[in-house]
């Protein structure tokens, strides 16, 4: 059953096409692979999907009919965007979370305004994706004080707190070292396979494609792929990707 719906999408910057009518859709419970060139829009589909970029043409759906909606969508970005010290502690960052679940697109508003502080079942829920993500003990630190994989732990965390069913990664272990990126799949392995959740992530490394991905989707200057993984393994850009000949 498709979850996600694309349709025909078509994205540019300053009169530049990135990309150019794209549809796919993604099935419940499936591991997405967002590969390719650099420049090829792979963030800018994220950010599209999220409502932080508006398409040219085309839609965005989710299983229900509705369009996108952040509430519905957990979402970790590249670490370039993310702030590096927050005066916050970790609980705190991830109760944050909760507050993007609170929006009430159907009603216009957004329910924070009417309840300022946390419910015991999103502190219940935050406790919960802390000790998901094997960070509870670090409720109490300062965030500014984790190193780099606990930090992308602690985002996940956070990430749960607002997701229905779907995850969208960009880039997950940009700039961690081989112990805490073999640590953070482990987790996005986890979460999809044991969690159901389903997942789009942005990566370079075609390493991880045979480890997590169900399916492909390969972003290109000339051409685009979707598809399964077994599927990409026999096209000729899915051979020259994960032979190391596209970065």
């Amino acid at each position: 059953m498709a979850y996600l719906v694309c349709e025909d999408l078509t994205f540019s910057y300053d009169g530049r096409t990135v990309i150019d009518h794209l549809s796919f859709s993604v099935d419940k419970g499936a591991l997405v692979c967002i590969v390719g060139e650099n420049g090829a829009g792979k963030s800018t589909l994220v950010k599209g999907i999220l409502g932080l970029k508006k398409a040219d043409t085309g839609s965005v759906r989710l299983a229900d009919g509705r369009g996108h909606s952040m509430p519905q969508i957990g979402y970790l970005p590249q670490q370039s965007e993310q702030v590096k010290d927050f005066p916050a502690s970790v609980r705190e960052v991830v109760r944050s979370g909760c507050l993007g679940a609170r929006k009430c697109s159907r009603l216009g508003f957004s329910l924070s305004s009417l309840y300022p502080f946390y419910s015991a079942f999103e502190k219940r829920q935050a406790d919960a994706a802390m000790e998901r993500m094997g960070i509870l003990s670090l409720a109490d630190r300062n965030c500014s004080e984790l190193s780099g994989g606990q930090k992308q732990r602690m985002l996940l965390a956070r990430g749960l707190c607002a997701a229905g069913r779907l995850f969208l990664l960009d880039e997950p272990t940009a700039g961690l070292d081989t112990a805490a990126t073999a640590d953070l799949y482990q987790l996005i392995s986890e979460l999809n396979r044991e969690d159901g959740m389903t997942i789009l992530m942005v990566t370079h490394d075609p390493a991880v494609l045979p480890r997590l991905a169900t399916h492909v989707l390969h972003l290109g200057q000339l051409q685009n792929f979707y598809g399964t993984l077994d599927e990409y393994r026999e096209t000729e850009l899915g051979r020259r990707y994960l032979g190391g000949e596209i970065r």
